[in-house]
């Protein structure tokens, strides 16, 4: 692997209270633990030699500072929409990556565009429904549309098939 590609994997950033806050890439990690800003908590990855030292590559790095924010919510986009829906059509049970964003009460009938009007379909059923409302279509949705919690599960969790030792910060937050 080219030293550019191993700068670049992600590293969980936790809060001083061990709350996952966000992933970045190992040149950043390294960056705020140099300058005394955070701290290794989980070396996944070996060491990186320079003439003068070995720096350990963070996996999982901790914050020497609180940081204080509002709750985060997941913003409304196409691709946090399919992730909800687990890349999954709401009216067939069609499991694919290639589906549509379909609005359950359609724009031109005042439906708005927001989480509880918004669900993953495929081209087909998108194309069926048209510009109906499910009732309409003789269509009915597998689960109703919600606005997902900000979870660190929901936020980072997609990263737990290839980095496992990030699963005790998440779980739980």
């Amino acid at each position: 692997m080219s030293k550019n590609g191993i700068y670049n994997k992600p590293v969980l950033v936790l809060n001083a209270t061990f709350e996952p806050l966000n992933v970045c890439n190992i040149k950043r990690a390294l960056g705020l633990v140099l300058s005394g800003k955070a701290e290794i908590v989980v070396n996944g990855r070996g060491y990186i030699r320079s003439s003068e030292a070995d720096y350990e590559l963070p996996s999982v790095i901790r914050l020497s500072y609180m940081v204080r924010r509002p709750h985060p919510r997941i913003a409304l986009s196409k691709r946090e929409i399919l992730h909800r829906d687990n890349y999954t059509c709401q009216y067939c049970g069609q499991k694919t990556r290639i589906l549509t964003i379909d609005h359950v009460i359609p724009r031109y009938r005042n439906g708005p565009h927001s989480w509880e009007n918004l669900v993953a379909a495929c081209p087909s059923c998108n194309h069926r429904k048209g510009s109906q409302t499910p009732e309409e279509a003789n269509m009915r949705l597998r689960r109703k549309p919600f606005e997902p919690k900000a979870s660190a599960h929901y936020r980072f969790g997609h990263h737990l098939n290839h980095y496992e030792e990030w699963q005790q910060f998440i779980e739980g937050w």
